[in-house]
């Protein structure tokens, strides 16, 4: 090496000591659950279907049957089909309330959780579950959103703000936020 080159060196070191620190922000790294897809929602959903028809079966047929009601090729409207509608609705409604997840959920190994907050209230499921899945069947090509959203979510998860993830299965994110210096810690944190 020549003196020249020595002395470059040496002063470019010298700079990069004094330089102050180049930024602000750190990289962060955190894990979240993944989204359920559309296809595992699909099969969680055929799951439910039947449990609701056993469901119905078991606690409404027999009751039509011994008083000698018509069960089948009934308008929307008739007692039969009310019922069937209340306990479909009541099914999804309590299952979700109470353990975040309906059997076929249970099975799939997937959960709705709240985007806004760590519980679901009863206005939430209420939306989520009777108005918007009132939707989502009524014009099944709603549905199907779940394919195409970044979070997975269908419109009644837009209308209660959840979204469906797996229970065991994580991807990981970056986040870039400000460095955390030794002051008063009166600065702000959050994420641009």
């Amino acid at each position: 090496m020549t003196d020249h080159e020595m002395n470059e060196t040496a002063a470019e070191s010298k700079v990069a000591e004094q330089r102050p620190e180049k930024t602000g922000y750190e990289e962060v790294l955190f894990y979240e659950r993944k989204p359920a897809g559309f296809w595992v929602r699909f099969w969680a959903y055929l799951i439910d279907l039947l449990v609701v028809a056993g469901l119905t079966s078991i606690l409404i047929k027999p009751v039509f049957a011994l008083l000698g009601l018509q069960t089948s090729g009934i308008p929307w409207y008739a007692p039969y089909a009310i019922l069937s509608a209340v306990v479909f609705y009541g099914y999804f409604v309590l299952m979700t309330k109470f353990f975040r997840q309906t059997v076929g959920k249970m099975i799939m190994g997937i959960r709705v959780v709240s985007l806004k907050s760590d519980h679901l209230s009863w206005t939430t499921i209420l939306f989520r579950e009777w108005i918007g899945r009132f939707i989502s069947v009524t014009i099944l090509p709603l549905y199907w959103i779940v394919g195409f959203t970044p979070l997975k979510q269908g419109l009644h998860d837009y209308f209660a703000d959840t979204t469906v993830v797996h229970e065991e299965s994580f991807r990981k994110n970056r986040l870039v936020k400000k460095k955390r210096t030794d002051g008063s810690g009166l600065h702000e944190t959050e994420a641009f």
